[in-house]
Formats: C-alpha cells, structure tokens, sequence
C-alpha cells in the first residue's frame, strides 16, 4: 500500500496550487481518502475528505470555499485544488486513508505561502 503526494512548493498569497496523491495496493475506487495538513508546532488538522465514488465530499471551515478535493478512479489518484492561499495554509500536506484497518499516510508534500 502506497501513498506518494507531489505538486507542494512556493506561492504567493491568493495564489493557487493543486496537490496530487497517487495511490497504489489497495483497491482505491472502493476507498474513500483525506488530505491532511500539519503546520510546525500543531497538530495535524483534517483538510477535506472525499468518499469512495467521490459524491460525498466534506471540508474544513477553514478552507471551505477556497479548496476543492477529487478524484480519478480510473487513474487511481485523488487530488486538492487550493485557490486564495493564505499564508496560515503553509504545512505538509498529506493524503491518507484506511486499509484493513490500519492508516495509511504518504509522505507529504510541503506547501509555503509568502511574498
């Protein structure tokens, strides 16, 4: 089972990014998935979710409106479009999901909000 998130880097406030996960070992069409987000010294906070067949998606209040999760179950990846970027959106970003019980997160990817 494996998690590989790409797509972080610098940008500007108000810019935008899209993350990508690709996914592997596991049947993703019949797994829902998360992004994630964890800024230096906090915890990790719960960034969108989306369900299985991608209907059924939920985000947090704090990037409601500004940010968007899909997915390709065709392709086997999920993916979160970030516009208006703030600079409080800098962390590591993660996709994950649960396999036969167990969490399973990526690696992460950095994303940086600055002039």
């Amino acid at each position: 089972v494996q998690l590989v998130e790409s797509g972080g880097g610098l940008v500007q406030p108000g810019g935008s990014l899209r993350l990508s996960c690709a996914a592997s070992g596991f049947t993703f069409s019949r797994t829902g998935m998360s992004w994630y987000r964890q800024a230096p010294g906090a915890e990790r906070e719960l960034v969108a979710t989306i369900s299985s067949g991608g209907g059924g998606r939920n985000y947090a209040d704090s990037v409601k409106g500004r940010f968007t999760i899909s997915r390709d179950n065709a392709k086997n990846t999920v993916s979160l479009q970030m516009n208006r970027l703030k600079p409080e959106d800098t962390a590591v970003y993660y996709c994950s999901t649960w396999v036969a019980g167990a969490i399973v997160r990526g690696q992460g990817t950095q994303v940086t909000v600055s002039s």
